[in-house]
């Protein structure tokens, strides 16, 4: 029989943010940047018995106070990146293509702020979506800008009309943590909903899954554990959006990991 953890023993689980920015053709809006999460990322820490906390920005025109990210990286036990706007190009080197892909710079120097704080006190950090690329980006590697443009053989990895109803096949790697963790079958079912991609992978990861038919990465890891290494891992899929009844893979397993990391990760 699973046990519910004690509240005292629950993993205080960051959950970044996303940012909304002021709308002059909203008057409730105009002079106001917002913060929020979307509520299945914390809805999906809950249901392994994590405790979400959403992390505001410290930093902005309304900033006040001394309260930083290694602040909150000290009380928190992990982080979650999750999804959203696209990374801006220059995070990596690169110019936009196009004005759509500019992506969210503020966001960008955010998150990897957020991720070099909890990395720098030993607390792990998983990512999801623009969460994987943002994290290959703090490391050192690079993106596709647009997969659909720059890797034409590609599947459709994004298709705005079904959204989340968007599926293909994914192969584990075999030997990484990721097929420890999903054993037994080799390929699953995930969903897909991103037009961007890595193209160049950071320093110190390694590739767990990939999709077979256009090799574009979906999940990778750090490679060091234990001995003072970060606990970093991510997916380029959505295990928030998990739905059994579609036939796609079950992400249980890899939340159980990363709550389990985090619970070992805090401090006495």
């Amino acid at each position: 029989m699973t046990m519910t953890p004690h509240p005292k023993e629950r993993a205080r689980i960051g959950v970044s943010a996303c940012f909304f920015y002021p709308d002059p053709a909203r008057a409730a809006f105009a002079p106001k940047t917002l913060q929020y999460v979307e509520q299945s990322v914390p809805h999906w820490v809950m249901s392994g018995g994590g405790l979400p906390v959403m992390v505001p920005s410290p930093t902005g025109d309304t900033a006040r106070g001394e309260i930083g990210f290694a602040d909150y990286a000290a009380w928190l036990d992990g982080l979650v990146l999750h999804g959203g706007s696209d990374v801006w190009p220059g995070s990596y080197g690169e110019t936009p293509l196009k004005d759509a892909w500019k992506g969210d710079r503020n966001r960008d120097e955010y998150e990897i702020a957020l991720v070099k704080a909890f990395v720098a006190a030993g607390k792990p950090v998983f990512g999801i979506c623009r969460g994987l690329q943002l994290i290959n980006v703090a490391f050192g590697g690079s993106l596709y800008q647009d997969v659909g443009t720059q890797h034409p053989q590609a599947l459709v990895h994004r298709d705005a009309q079904v959204y989340d109803l968007n599926f293909h096949p994914v192969e584990l790697v075999p030997g990484t943590r990721l097929a420890q963790l999903l054993p037994g079958e080799n390929r699953h079912t995930i969903n897909s909903v991103h037009h961007q991609g890595i193209k160049q992978l950071a320093p110190g990861f390694e590739v767990e899954a990939v999709s077979p038919d256009d090799g574009v990465i979906e999940a990778i890891r750090h490679r060091g554990r234990g001995g003072g290494a970060p606990w970093v891992a991510a997916v380029q899929w959505h295990p928030e959006f998990h739905r059994p009844e579609l036939g796609v893979v079950d992400d249980t397993p890899l939340l159980r990991d990363f709550l389990e990391a985090a619970r070992a990760a805090r401090k006495p």
